[in-house]
């Protein structure tokens, strides 16, 4: 019949086309969405084509009308690594949510300008007498007396370096003259044993004065370590204690006067911020304070006995040389286990050390 042969005519030229693959045949229906069952199967063919290393956990196709302009999104539910991947039409695109440097800088200018405001406004309240300040009258006493101590110590410091220079410069005109007397005795026959007497008394003291003056060097490098450095140690940690209190007055004055204002919904979060500022900077304040008294404590043990050896090194020292006892002045700094140059001989070279 006709309808048989246009059937045949049909078939025909479906057995002309190019054959297809039957996995990309994906059927349609009437509204112009794939056919569940059909759909679930692609789905699962393509999730396992994808790579193993992807790792994901959920992999779905979206299919949109033939008049859409997009081909296709594929959606991919989260793993390992926090980092989503969606694919259009475009190049796969990575995105992670990290933190913006920029406004992580920010925020800590913010934090150090607001700190740093409420620390001069503390410092300008207690100068000016209007605001409060916590005062440990123990440890500042404590702190008052080795700020004194060390302008002390500086000035002895200042006076023993002036003496080892003196002394220097003595030492070395009596070693120039026993030379210039020396001289004279070989060639004054009618002399000889006046100069040789003088010769040998001023070498004799230039001698002893060398011992002395090494003694006055290693009692300056002690005290110059005493002051300039165990003791400046304890003063920056002083300052460090004395910041922390400015800062711990001036948040506890900032929660005093919040506390004294009305609470509600506006500044009942406020006041519980205020309390967290004030505790952190509270037991800041309270681990320097009790920093500072250790190291008070262990200054006080070594400086005695610092101040005890080199007092005594001093004071033998100084008898000796000037009762004229060498014995005793070369014994002072056997006990001190000080060693002394020998005058006229430098430092080996590199070649005799080797």
């Amino acid at each position: 019949s006709f309808k048989s042969i246009r059937l045949l005519k049909q078939e025909f030229a479906m057995a002309q086309e190019s054959p297809k693959n039957s996995a990309a045949e994906i059927p349609v229906t009437s509204n112009g969405e794939l056919e569940d069952s059909r759909e679930r199967s692609f789905n699962r063919d393509l999730k396992h084509s994808l790579p193993v290393g992807l790792g994901l956990s959920e992999t779905q196709i979206t299919s949109h009308g033939f008049d859409s302009t997009k081909e296709g999104v594929i959606e991919a539910g989260p793993f390992q690594g926090g980092v989503r991947m969606q694919q259009k039409s475009g190049p796969v695109v990575l995105a992670d949510e990290v933190k913006n440097p920029a406004m992580e800088k920010l925020e800590l200018v913010r934090k150090w300008s607001l700190n740093t405001y409420k620390c001069t406004r503390q410092i300008i309240s207690e100068k000016l007498g209007r605001g409060s300040r916590t005062v440990d009258l123990e440890l500042e006493a404590q702190i008052d007396i080795l700020r004194d101590n060390k302008k002390k110590y500086e000035n002895i410091l200042r006076l023993a370096q002036t003496l080892s220079t003196q002394l220097y410069q003595m030492v070395n005109t009596q070693r120039q003259l026993g030379d210039a007397f020396a001289d004279l005795s070989l060639k004054s026959l009618e002399l000889h044993e006046e100069f040789g007497y003088n010769a040998d008394t001023q070498k004799l003291l230039a001698k002893n004065g060398e011992t002395l003056l090494g003694a006055i060097n290693f009692f300056i490098a002690s005290v110059n370590t005493l002051v300039n450095k165990t003791i400046e140690d304890t003063l920056m940690t002083v300052k460090q204690y004395e910041s922390a209190r400015i800062e711990y007055d001036a948040y506890r004055t900032d929660l005093e006067e919040l506390n004294l204002g009305p609470r509600d919904a506006n500044t009942l979060p406020k006041i519980e911020q205020s309390q967290q500022l004030f505790q952190v900077h509270k037991e800041k304040y309270d681990k320097m304070r009790n920093d500072v008294s250790i190291k008070l404590k262990f200054l006080e043990e070594n400086k005695v006995k610092v101040l005890h050896n080199q007092l005594v090194l001093f004071h033998n020292a100084i008898a000796a040389y000037f009762s004229g006892n060498q014995k005793q002045l070369e014994q002072t700094l056997k006990q001190f286990h000080i060693k002394l140059k020998t005058p006229g001989v430098d430092a080996p070279s590199w070649l005799e050390e080797q």
